[in-house]
């Protein structure tokens, strides 16, 4: 039996008694590429905060490898890699130094802290600008760096929230490829977007969520299906237009 690397019980957040995440049930099996599909201000973002014990639920619990991650958060923290929407990088550290920071912070030390900053740069092609400040990079470059302090400790999970916003197709395509290429190597992914064709391209399966809820659940032929009656001749849009009502594209920048 796969193991389950993530699962969620009635995962709920509230703010001033208004759910943002409202009973939230998931379960994400080791070697997948799930896809997590909404608007802006679906709840995705929360969601990937609570996973990452950032942000504590309301109600409803969360397993990271069978694991508590409030209670037993050494046991399952670096085993994680989290890269926010928000880009987590400091612009006046040259983007060896970001990679050493975030890296250190797991206990690698010495040798393998070098061999690991290497191999994360060398991984997201910015190995050549090591030496360079990040301020003074692109958009596109940041959040190669980003995902570069992601990945020096080398997480068995690894979560994406909305990587691609606001990014030239290029670089776009170039995390899109290294999401895949992990994936092959051995890690589970979680990735979160409102790009619907982004989702559809890598991820095994793919949960749409809205107003804090997931609506369905399933492989992209599955989804299609489920509004179909048996029918893939329907596009994911339009699978997510049927189910909510809502056009997803319009909430793209």
């Amino acid at each position: 039996m796969t193991e389950i690397v993530l699962k969620t019980t009635d995962l709920t957040k509230k703010y001033q008694n208004k759910a943002v995440v409202d009973g939230l049930n998931l379960e994400i099996r080791r070697g997948e590429v799930f896809g997590l599909l909404g608007p802006n201000g679906a709840g995705k973002s929360t969601t990937m905060n609570m996973i990452c014990s950032l942000v504590r639920p309301t109600a409803g619990t969360v397993e990271l490898f069978g694991k508590n991650p409030w209670k037993d958060k050494k046991e399952v923290i670096h085993k994680v890699g989290y890269i926010p929407q928000e880009l987590a990088i400091h612009g006046n550290l040259k983007a060896w130094e970001n990679v050493e920071l975030f890296t250190s912070l797991y206990g690698i030390k010495g040798d393998t802290l070098k061999k690991a900053v290497a191999d994360s740069l060398e991984y997201v092609g910015l190995a050549e600008r090591r030496q360079e400040f990040a301020k003074n990079f692109s958009g596109g470059m940041k959040r190669r760096l980003n995902i570069a302090c992601a990945i020096g400790h080398k997480p068995e999970l690894l979560i994406f929230d909305e990587p691609t916003v606001g990014i030239d197709p290029q670089s776009r395509n170039f995390i899109l490829e290294k999401i895949k290429e992990s994936n092959k190597n051995g890690a589970t992914v979680i990735y979160t977007s409102h790009y619907m064709e982004e989702v559809e391209a890598i991820c095994t399966r793919i949960a749409i969520m809205d107003n804090g809820k997931i609506i369905a659940c399933g492989t992209s032929s599955e989804l299609k299906k489920l509004v179909t009656n048996g029918s893939e001749d329907i596009t994911l849009e339009e699978v997510f237009l049927t189910l909510t009502g809502k056009k997803l594209r319009d909430y793209a920048e």
